[in-house]
C-alpha cells in the first residue's frame, strides 16, 4: 500500500527541511513526498532542491492558496491514500505512517485521523496546545468539531468519488472537506487516541482575530451549503471547544514525548 504525503509551501525556508525529513524518517518506507511551491522567493526551492532525491515530485508555480495547491498536489498522488503535511508541520514520531498502514489494512477503512499538538515556532519539543480528538459521532460537526485535517489519511478514491477542496473556502476548506466526507456521504472512519503531528503555532486560520471570525463565518456557510442546520450559536460553540486544547496536556504514552 502507497501513502501519499502532500506539502504545500510558500516561502518555508526555515521549515521545509524539517518536513522533508520528518516523512524522509518514517520507518514505513512506501511512501511518496509530493511538494507543491507556490512560487517561493526566499531560499525554499533551495531546500527542496537540496533534498530532491527524498521526493516523489515537486512543482514550484502561482497558486490560488492553500487548498488551491492541495488540490494539484491530490491530482499528482499516485498513492492508495493521502494525507497532508504542511510546510509547518512534523510527524510526532517516525512510525506514524506505520500506523496508518496498520489501520487501512482493514478495506472497510476509508479514513482516519488522530491527535495533534501545537509547539512552539522556534522549539518543537514545546507543547503550547493539545489537539484531542474523538471517534465520529452524530452532531459533532454541527458545534464546530473537525479532525485535526494534518492528521487526516483518506483513500485517494474518496477524492475521486466525492471531490477535493472546495476553493471558496479561504481559511476551513478543510472543515467544510471533512463535513462533506464524514458528515454527508457517510464515509467510514478511524480515530486513533495518539499523537500524530506536531504543528508549530502561527497557522493562517489563527493567525489573527480577524482570521478566527472570518473562519468561523466561513464554517457557518460550509455547513449551510449542505443543508447541516446549525444553531445561531454555532460561533460561541466552535470557539469555546477549543479552549480546553490550551489547559489539556497529552497523557503518558500518546505519543508527545
Amino acid at each position: 500500500m502507497k501513502i501519499s504525503v502532500i506539502t504545500v509551501c510558500y516561502n518555508a525556508a526555515d521549515t521545509i527541511e524539517d518536513t522533508i525529513r520528518s516523512v524522509r524518517d518514517q520507518t514505513y518506507k512506501d511512501v511518496e513526498h509530493v511538494i507543491v511551491d507556490g512560487a517561493s522567493t526566499d531560499g525554499t526551492l533551495q531546500a527542496i532542491t537540496r533534498f530532491r532525491d527524498c521526493l516523489a515530485q515537486a512543482i514550484s508555480e502561482p497558486d490560488r492558496g492553500i487548498y488551491d495547491a492541495m488540490n494539484k498536489g491530490i491530482l499528482l498522488a499516485t498513492g492508495d491514500v493521502v494525507g497532508t503535511l504542511n510546510a509547518d508541520d512534523i510527524y510526532a514520531d517516525e512510525t506514524v505512517l506505520e500506523q496508518v498502514a496498520a489501520i487501512f489494512s482493514d478495506p472497510a477503512v476509508d479514513a482516519c485521523y488522530a491527535d495533534l499538538v501545537y509547539v512552539s515556532a522556534d522549539d518543537t519539543t514545546r507543547v503550547r496546545r493539545y489537539w484531542r480528538s474523538c471517534s465520529y459521532r452524530e452532531g459533532l460537526f454541527e458545534r464546530g468539531w473537525m479532525p485535526a485535517h494534518p492528521t487526516f489519511f483518506v483513500r485517494r478514491r474518496v477524492y475521486e468519488e466525492h471531490g477535493l477542496f472546495d476553493t471558496q473556502f479561504k481559511l476551513q476548506s478543510d472543515f467544510e472537506l471533512t463535513m462533506r466526507f464524514i458528515n454527508v456521504r457517510r464515509i467510514k472512519t478511524v480515530y486513533m487516541p495518539r499523537i500524530w503531528v506536531r504543528m508549530r503555532m502561527g497557522g493562517a486560520s489563527n493567525r489573527s482575530i480577524r482570521n478566527v471570525m472570518r473562519g468561523n463565518i466561513e464554517a457557518y456557510k460550509a455547513c449551510r451549503k449542505h443543508g447541516i442546520k446549525v444553531s445561531p450559536l454555532f460561533f460561541l460553540t466552535k470557539i469555546a471547544s477549543r479552549i480546553p486544547q490550551f489547559f489539556a496536556r497529552p497523557p503518558a504514552g500518546s505519543g508527545a514525548a
